[in-house]
């Protein structure tokens, strides 16, 4: 069992330090994002969710990561300020982190040890790779990026592990 380490820190969008400590009890969907992917719209869907389920515990949080073919250049405050302005996101964009490699964040340390549908775990494939952690904070489900945020077998997911 994998589970998500809450006090890792991070930096946010304003370039302050955070951790994911006020989502502990709520339902994750954690992402690693980019701006300039063929998958960006996927921000439609991840937006969507946000509004259906926030109100029965599901957060999506947002990562943005410039390690797949440099589609993330920009800054974090310009990354959460584009996924506003074209996307109407509400949900939390945190600051760029590394996702795969020596730098990878100790989240996606984690995060990365849960296997997909098909049983495989390790490295973030793409952008976009979306990861579920039940409100107790144990990795429950790994989706990999071509799997669009409103798929059945996501829905299901975030719906089995709602808080409320």
């Amino acid at each position: 069992m994998t589970t998500l380490d809450y006090d890792a820190t991070f930096e946010a969008v304003d370039g302050s330090t955070t951790t994911l400590a006020d989502h502990r009890g709520e339902a994750l969907l954690v992402v690693n994002v980019a701006s300039r992917c063929g998958l960006t719209p996927q921000f439609e869907q991840l937006e969507q969710l946000q509004k259906q389920y926030a109100e029965r515990g599901l957060t999506v949080i947002g990562f943005p990561c410039n390690q797949f073919a440099g589609q993330s250049p920009e800054g974090n405050q310009e990354m959460a300020d584009f996924c506003s302005a074209t996307y109407g996101t509400t949900f939390p964009i945190l600051g760029k982190i590394e996702v795969n490699g020596e730098g990878r964040h100790p989240v996606y340390e984690a995060l990365v040890e849960t296997p997909d549908a098909q049983g495989e775990a390790g490295d973030i494939q793409w952008n976009f790779e979306k990861f579920l952690v039940a409100p107790d904070g144990e990795v429950v489900g790994r989706f990999r990026p071509k799997t669009l945020p409103d798929a059945p077998e996501v829905i299901a997911a975030i719906e089995a592990v709602l808080p409320r």
